[in-house]
């Protein structure tokens, strides 16, 4: 294989969030590598979706997402997740995707996309897939909440009356916190993911992100400026401006990710996002060895 493309202009020259084909990505490590180069991406990490619950099968999005063939991204036990992602990283240590990566003069890392679950088995059996796996970083994130007996996925958080929807809202941002605070992760995803739904946009929800962001603070843990909300034809990424005022007066750190499941996503919205942020008071942006030097 030849990397042969035009270079096209590029700010950021990392992308750390990003997801491929044989979990929910559209596209090959060798299509997202080119696109990379296309894009004057030096560093690109794969991050394919680490999600490990014994109810996980039980939950209202399962079905769907077998559907739409995005099984392999949920496990209901550690030694099926393990399994999986030995396969998944033996492909991206592949020889010719090495030579490829080379010839394209772009850095390949092994990431994963971890939902936090705040119980202690969950703890140890993840801390030992870590020592198993050994990926180069980790993004913490919350795609469930617990509540009422039941995992429920945000995009249930459109299906609920009010009273739920703030009761899980709830649940959702203090998970959040608590996964900053157990120090496993690199960066976290997607702060206010709910309000793809629409859920926890009105200013009442200001006192909890702002709780969330204090402990995020105190745990010197980064966040991401996540420039897949932009896709949906919005004007702000994740998250929303008043997020990330409250990050930039607590001197949160920062990264842009573009969260790209296909190609044509990669780097995409990085200067707009870059701008963004710069209009509620963020001044600085990590680059990519600052990323990787929290793992562990």
């Amino acid at each position: 294989m030849a990397c042969n493309f035009v270079l096209f202009r590029r700010g950021q020259n990392f992308s750390l969030h990003t997801h491929t084909i044989g979990f929910d990505g559209q596209n090959t490590p060798v299509e997202m590598i080119a696109r990379a180069r296309y894009m004057r991406i030096k560093h690109l990490g794969i991050s394919n979706h680490f999600i490990v619950h014994p109810n996980i099968t039980q939950t209202k999005f399962y079905p769907i997402a077998l559907e739409r063939g995005y099984d392999a991204i949920y496990s209901s036990s550690f030694d099926e997740a393990i399994a999986k992602f030995k396969r998944h990283y033996s492909e991206l240590n592949q020889k010719k995707l090495k030579e490829y990566a080379d010839d394209c003069d772009v850095k390949i890392y092994r990431g994963m996309e971890v939902d936090f679950f705040d119980y202690p088995e969950w703890r140890s059996g993840f801390e030992q897939a870590l020592k198993i796996l050994k990926p180069d970083y980790v993004i913490g994130a919350a795609h469930f909440v617990e509540y009422d007996g039941m995992l429920r996925n945000v995009h249930d958080f459109a299906h609920v009356d009010d009273k739920t929807r703030d009761e899980m809202l709830k649940l959702y941002w203090e998970k959040i916190g608590r996964a900053a605070e157990s120090g496993l992760f690199n960066f976290m995803a997607h702060l206010d993911l709910p309000k793809k739904t629409g859920a926890g946009i009105e200013e009442k929800w200001v006192e909890y992100e702002q709780s969330t962001i204090d402990k995020i603070a105190k745990s010197k843990t980064p966040i991401e400026i996540n420039t897949s909300f932009y896709n949906r034809d919005k004007d702000e990424p994740y998250p929303s401006a008043r997020i990330l005022e409250m990050a930039a007066t607590a001197n949160v750190p920062v990264l842009i990710s573009d969260d790209a499941h296909q190609a044509d996503h990669v780097g995409r919205h990085f200067d707009r996002a870059r701008e963004f942020a710069r209009s509620c008071g963020i001044k600085k942006f990590l680059t990519c060895r600052a990323v990787l030097r929290k793992t562990r």
